[in-house]
């Protein structure tokens, strides 16, 4: 069985790594878990897709180091909990669809996959690693973000009263696609082409690393955090856990609940380095 639950279970067994790496890319990850594993291409990993069974399996996984307690910016992709797998694997001949397919997955049959960050600081010799949903980050939608932004450009510069509203918000909405801007432009006469990056920095708020905004993530922990929304939800999360990590195992897992200011609740297991 291939699940994020998997995954951490795999990252608890050989939580005594994180102490000897110096970047994430070096921790021995479960490559019989995984559909993909890259550098500088998201996803950095895939889990493996579950033909059937209590898992689907296929979770993005992307990779998040730090050398304080702050978590490093997001370089291209804006951080959500869920994307479609057919607007991150352009083409069937691209190196993320070539890998999840050698390694036996039926790359489309799952479009939507729940993503991952796994997000490590440094603070005076200690660390803190959390396994984070992504939804952690993403407060309102990718486009609206993105439209919102660029709308307050639009308002501080076109400030010409012969420029109507109407004129502003078809400016505001063509500027609301973060895929319009990772597109390669050409100029005439110019010796080389552009395309623009967007780059997204997390706020205090967000930084589950801080310890004055989450004082339960202690010091030289690792941590598994996911959204609920209702008491069964919450269940079925530790149920989930409890059945790949074992009863004996969890019995050395801290469960907390912690309040995003921005999102709501979210469940965290814990366990020491």
């Amino acid at each position: 069985m291939y699940s994020i639950y998997h995954f951490w279970k795999s990252l608890v067994d050989n939580r005594t790594n994180f102490k000897k790496i110096s970047r994430l890319e070096e921790f021995p990850f479960p490559r019989e878990l995984l559909s993909c594993s890259n550098k500088g291409v998201f996803p950095d990993l895939a889990i493996r897709i579950n033909t059937n069974g209590q898992y689907s399996g296929g979770e993005l996984v992307e990779l998040k180091d730090s050398s304080v307690y702050n978590i490093s910016s997001f370089n291209s992709t804006i951080p959500t909990g869920k994307k479609n797998i057919r607007k991150i694997v352009s083409s069937e001949n691209g190196i993320v669809f070539k890998q999840m397919q050698d390694a036996g997955d039926d790359v489309f049959s799952l479009e939507v996959r729940d993503v991952y960050y796994l997000v490590r600081g440094h603070r005076s010799g200690n660390q803190k690693i959390c396994l984070i949903h992504g939804s952690f980050f993403e407060t309102i939608p990718a486009d609206e973000l993105v439209g919102e932004t660029f709308a307050q450009v639009v308002d501080e510069e076109l400030t010409d009263p012969e420029i109507n509203e109407n004129i502003k918000g078809k400016l505001k909405k063509a500027l609301s696609r973060q895929d319009i801007f990772g597109r390669v432009r050409s100029v005439e006469k110019a010796s080389v082409s552009m395309r623009f990056r967007v780059l997204v920095e997390v706020k205090p708020q967000a930084n589950i690393l801080n310890s004055n905004q989450y004082p339960d993530i202690l010091d030289d922990t690792l941590n598994f955090a996911s959204p609920f929304y209702s008491e069964e939800e919450k269940s079925n999360l530790i149920s989930s856990m409890t059945s790949v990590m074992g009863k004996d195992q969890m019995k050395k897992i801290t469960i907390l609940e912690i309040k995003h200011p921005l999102n709501g609740w979210f469940l965290v297991f814990q366990t020491s380095l």
